[in-house]
């Protein structure tokens, strides 16, 4: 990394409207520059010979499209769209081809069937919402320019990228890349799969045949395994050695809907400590499942174990039995991200879900300065793509081919449950534009959006730094313009959200083990990262890991060394004060000294106004601090995540795979991993004190100035309260009400702790 880098947030003024019409639908793409484009749709042809192969070729200027080809079909359906940009058009007519395949004049090219041209400045305007524009059928022209009987179906009209058929259209640029990987270059919007919680309570069996140890029982070790799709578990060896095992353990799992794949529950034994027997296995379809959204426990049932028999499964007419409960819980939220970068709270049960509370618009502008990678393609080329993750919803923009400095202005819009949530946006390079290969699609930087931190209505222009670690060191890759505008559709609800739990309620009333989160956490970005490979184009894996920051748990010294530092940070306060006493000790100033004087006996003789004091200072100085409150959005800071002084040493450790990749002697290698297991788990406490600490800070900075706003009036209000009421009736209150009954006592967090947690932290703005 050079000293010249620059990896400040620049405010930018696109050439953007954003703003909305007073009265109708909202302004559709009022967050990006408009680029227009001439759309070319070729539906279908008729009454062409009978023995050809069509295909229909398009050429403008330097610019050629083709179609997919038919074989010997005289009147083919193609349906395709082409775009080509207004402000690269070289040529003022638009020449359209159709051609057999199957014919070849002079060894140049395919011969001409028929060909049909217009004008290209004639075509007509569309604007949406305008419906779009009828095809007609066209009679082509012969080699000697006369009319022959076939007809092409076409239509052709200047347009935006806010024409429906932007996504789908096969663009100019796209021309140098091969026709089997066009499709990667569009632009997409996926869904992660609905995900639940699925819990499978074993409790206990009953008449289990042994494989051995028949004369004793007692001795016989006997364990639960679990089964949904690849994922597989176990439970503990059963405590009660007989053939009516007992067990009382939680199995969890990851369901995704549609529920295609079965629960396989199996008891086993173990046969000499190395050997394992299967007993007998039950499938349950998660069809059959009960889903429940609240505390009470599901019904538990009696399944019977189908006896195994040479490895295969047979039933029998006495079955051992196997008590559980199975249950799909919709009362928790499925964790696939950081809960520090959360972007989704609901519950997995849809009838627990709030109404949305505001809308989030994002404007993917363009990137400047885009430095290529190597990735198995010509050098000095760049292939990007964004990709946006809020809540369920991901968009990914269309690739743009070649170009360092690509312009996407592409629009997109969420629907906002919760404020206090992120959105992130990823700019990647593309990887399969080429015949046969098979190369990564790399990450080039990520931005995260804190929602709390952005006032209301207004639009947010600004220029990122893409910014990723590498193992030379941290490199800036370019930049990023996104416009960024989160309306709220009533204020108070938006205010009474702050009083919320942050997660579902059933995550405090059964609240899961970290362990349990860690795990589950692992198999939800599995899920969604095979889901959404499986689409057209599909959005890979190591795209969908990069969003979801799937590798946050692993230890790294250069966030531990972050951690720490924000942790030491957090002690400046207090190591001004112990030097401000000191220098009251020594009379360095007297003056001050001597208010000191006065200030400790008027505590010691009035200590009810201590509490007033208190909360006085907090609201002035949350008042004196509007003046400089922040007023650009929190980015990526290197100085606190330590990656501009960063040896090579850590930064080897740091992309050191785990387990470990190390060719090293295979003790010392399990060490180095445990350590690193158990220095991920140091790391994530170090960075929750850290937040908690900055959450408390962020009262009275105003990064979020809603909240800001709510705990200045708390100060204020508590302090007349605490100056007109007598202080021993305070704390008569609040020592009663502390040390209340239990039966009084509610499950869910506290209203302070619920606005604690809703504090921005300073890990918004960490790579």
């Amino acid at each position: 990394m050079t000293n010249q880098e620059d990896f400040s947030l620049k405010e930018t003024s696109p050439n953007i409207s954003s703003r909305r019409i007073s009265t109708g639908p909202v302004t559709s793409h009022d967050l990006v520059e408009h680029m227009q484009y001439l759309y070319v749709r070729i539906v279908k042809a008729r009454e062409l010979p009978l023995l050809c192969d069509p295909y229909v070729e398009l050429k403008l200027g330097n610019y050629r499209g083709t179609t997919r080809p038919f074989q010997k079909t005289p009147n083919p359906v193609w349906n395709q769209v082409f775009a080509f940009p207004k402000d690269r058009i070289q040529d003022l007519t638009m020449e359209i081809l159709v051609k057999d395949k199957a014919v070849v004049v002079d060894d140049q090219g395919q011969a001409t069937i028929g060909k049909f041209s217009f004008i290209v400045p004639e075509a007509p305007m569309i604007i949406p919402p305008n419906s779009a524009l009828a095809p007609e059928w066209y009679r082509l022209d012969g080699r000697n320019g006369v009319k022959i009987r076939g007809e092409l179906m076409l239509s052709f009209w200047f347009g935006t990228q806010a024409d429906e058929v932007f996504s789908e259209a096969w663009h100019a640029d796209a021309a140098a890349v091969s026709e089997d990987c066009v499709s990667t270059t569009h632009s997409k919007v996926y869904l992660s799969p609905r995900l639940w919680y699925l819990r499978v309570n074993v409790i206990e069996a009953q008449d289990l045949i042994l494989k051995v140890n028949s004369n004793k029982v007692e001795t016989s070790d006997l364990f639960v395994t679990a089964g949904l799709g690849n994922l597989f578990t176990r439970s503990r060896i059963s405590k009660n050695k007989s053939v009516n095992p007992k067990w009382n353990e939680d199995l969890m799992f990851v369901a995704a809907e549609p529920f295609d794949d079965p629960l396989v529950v199996s008891v086993v034994e173990l046969v000499n400590k190395m050997e394992e027997h299967c007993i007998g296995m039950c499938v349950i379809p998660l069809s059959d499942v009960e889903r429940r959204i609240g505390a009470a426990p599901p019904a538990d049932k009696w399944y019977n174990l189908s006896m195994m028999v040479e490895g295969q499964q047979q039933e029998v007419k006495f079955a051992s039995k196997l008590h559980m409960m199975i249950s799909l819980d919709g009362g928790y939220h499925v964790l696939d991200e950081p809960t520090n970068n959360i972007s989704d709270l609901l519950p997995s049960a849809k009838l627990l879900w709030r109404p949305p509370i505001g809308v989030l618009e994002l404007g993917i502008l363009n990137a400047t300065g885009l430095s290529p990678i190597k990735n198995n393609k010509p050098s000095n080329q760049v292939w990007a793509y964004c990709v946006a993750k809020y809540g369920t919803k991901w968009v990914r923009t269309r690739t743009i081919v070649d170009s360092s400095e690509p312009k996407w202005n592409e629009q997109y819009t969420w629907e906002v449950y919760d404020p206090c949530t992120v959105i992130t946006i990823g700019v990647f390079d593309n990887g399969h534009l080429q015949c046969g290969n098979n190369k990564l699609d790399l990450p080039m930087g990520k931005v995260r959006i804190r929602l709390s931190t952005l006032e209301t209505d207004r639009v947010y222009t600004n220029s990122y730094p893409l910014v990723v670690p590498t193992p030379s060191g941290l490199k800036k890759m370019g930049e990023i313009q996104l416009a960024v505008r989160f309306s709220c559709s009533s204020l108070l609800n938006l205010l009474n959200q702050y009083s919320q739990p942050l997660l579902p309620k059933l995550h405090y009333i059964l609240p899961l083990s970290i362990y349990q989160l860690a795990t589950l956490r692992h198999q939800a970005t599995n899920i969604i990262s095979t889901r959404l490979g499986r689409a057209e184009p599909p959005l890979r894996k190591e795209v969908v890991d990069y969003m979801l920051d799937a590798s946050a748990h692993i230890w790294s010294i250069r966030r531990g060394r972050a951690n720490f530092n924000r942790i030491i940070n957090l002690f400046d306060g207090f190591v001004a004060l112990y030097k401000w006493f000191e220098e009251i000790r020594k009379w360095t100033n007297p003056i001050a000294t001597g208010i000191v004087h006065v200030i400790f006996l008027v505590v010691l003789f009035f200590p009810g106004v201590i509490l007033p004091t208190m909360f006085f200072y907090s609201c002035g100085l949350g008042i004196w601090r509007f003046r400089r409150r922040p007023r650009q959005i929190a980015f990526i800071d290197t100085e606190l995540s330590t990656a501009s002084n960063v040896t090579p040493e850590d930064l080897a450790e740091e992309f050191d795979p785990f387990p470990s990749g190390k060719n090293s002697i295979d003790d010392l290698r399990r060490r180095y991993d445990l350590l690193r297991s158990l220095g991920g788990r140091i790391q994530t406490v170090l960075g929750d004190i850290a937040t908690l600490g900055e959450r408390v800070q962020s009262l009275v900075s105003w990064r979020d100035p809603r909240a800001t706003f709510m705990f200045v009036v708390f100060s204020f209000v508590a302090g007349v309260i605490a100056y007109v009421v007598p202080f021993r009736m305070l704390a008569i209150v609040a020592i009663f009400h502390e040390l209340r009954h239990p039966s009084l006592r509610i499950d869910l967090p506290s209203f302070p702790q619920n606005f604690l947690r809703r504090m921005p932290a300073r890990s918004d703005t960490m790579i």
